[in-house]
């Protein structure tokens, strides 16, 4: 019964959705908002460099630093995804954006401490989660038989982290470390109002009989080891993907001496191609079956993690082997979202709230982990080593999982 009432609120039969007049514009809306939101959350990895440097803080203490805006971030993509589907993508949204105003402010004031950093990062967080709630804005106005592109273009908003990887650093230098914070600041007030104003849901909510029960659409996790498949998928492919960016400026400063400008902006050449990369992945993913994306995309991981582990320390290997983990992960998560829309097309919500979270905390623990590898050992190399034998595990979960509709 409890899976009904939500249900009944939520439910859009692909067969039903088709792409709509206003779609173009609230795609590019979306777009606009997840931009500003990621470029405001991933602002303390490229300033990282300088902020150990300013706060003397040891290398766990700078990952911890970096990573823990992303984990609220994925903690709240849960409760947010289901918002979404009960309340409107549009409202919850906007809401989201407002908040997020708060802590970027804050930290443009108190950056002076570890403790007001990750204090305020972890509310910072919040900004994170705006990609679950994006989902299921786009999801609404694009039928099924363009939804993959249109969910890869939406994601192409995660490139808010090339712009701070590319910005931040030249920005601080030019103004002091306020400033980025206070830019970021501004698009956000910005993005908050010409969302409001302009953004509409594809459809209002439905009208609810009963209680809300919040967690009734979880139950699909109960029932389903695809839904737990796609928290993999996407745990390796996303987080991946933030791990290496939040991490590859402290790897490029500590290993190689570079000024934290450069590293900063060869790690926007990272996340730059992953972010084109991904609506690649997803409109081959409307195409051919999105498994076959997967199924590529974490073999060339685990092959180019195991060669990171041993040619690290050599510059051109290293750019190499990095820029096309960033084309091979960004076709991966290009695909995920595309099997979130058809395997579970009742459930978008509730099912991208739980898989974005996986690939926010994919994007949590292993900056952490390299922090502790690189202490206690000297070498990232276990780092990597770890990350192919992840990937490896998604590997034989894609070629092993099924396709609701070949065994109908």
């Amino acid at each position: 019964m409890a899976s009904s009432t939500v249900a009944a609120a939520t439910v859009r039969p692909d067969a039903a959705v088709a792409e709509q007049e206003g779609a173009g514009r609230n795609l590019a809306l979306a777009t606009f908002a997840f931009t500003v939101c990621f470029f405001a959350w991933s602002l303390i990895g490229p300033l990282s460099p300088e902020l150990q440097k300013q706060l003397a803080l040891s290398d766990v203490e700078t990952s911890a630093m970096v990573a823990v805006p992303v984990l609220l971030g994925s903690i709240m993509r849960v409760p947010l995804g289901l918002f979404a589907d009960l309340f409107g993508a549009r409202r919850v949204f906007t809401a989201l954006m407002a908040f997020s105003i708060l802590p970027t402010a804050a930290l443009a004031i108190w950056h002076d401490s570890l403790t007001s950093i990750v204090a305020l990062g972890l509310l910072l967080g919040v900004a994170g989660a705006s990609f679950a709630v994006g989902v299921v804005h786009v999801n609404g106005w694009y039928g099924p038989r363009r939804r993959g592109f249109a969910l890869g273009v939406y994601g192409m908003g995660m490139g808010g982290t090339v712009i701070a990887a590319v910005s931040a650093p030249r920005i601080s230098d030019a103004r002091g470390l306020a400033a980025p914070f206070w830019l970021a600041t501004g698009l956000l007030v910005l993005a908050t109002v010409v969302f409001a104003a302009l953004a509409r849901d594809a459809a209002p909510p439905a009208p609810r009989t009963g209680p809300v029960r919040m967690l009734a659409p979880l139950t699909v996790f109960r029932s389903s080891a695809r839904a737990w498949a796609l928290t993999l998928f996407y745990f390796v492919a996303f987080g991946g993907f933030v791990a290496m960016f939040l991490y590859l400026p402290k790897l490029l400063t500590g290993v190689h001496d570079l000024s934290k400008t450069d590293a900063g902006g060869r790690a926007a050449g990272f996340a730059l191609l992953a972010v084109i990369a991904r609506p690649v992945g997803g409109w081959l993913a409307d195409r051919i079956p999105p498994q076959r994306v997967l199924r590529v995309s974490f073999s060339a991981t685990a092959v180019l993690a195991v060669l990171l582990a041993f040619s690290y320390e050599q510059m051109v290997p290293l750019t190499i082997e990095c820029l096309l983990l960033a084309i091979f992960l960004g076709l991966g998560t290009g695909a995920v979202f595309k099997l979130v829309a058809h395997w579970f097309p009742g459930e978008v919500g509730a099912v991208t709230g739980v898989v974005g979270a996986a690939g926010g905390l994919g994007g949590f623990f292993p900056p952490l982990i390299m922090g502790i590898v690189k202490s206690a050992t000297g070498s990232y190399t276990l780092g990597f080593l770890l990350m192919a034998l992840v990937a490896v595990a998604a590997l034989i979960v894609a070629t092993r999982v099924t396709d609701p509709a070949a065994t109908a």
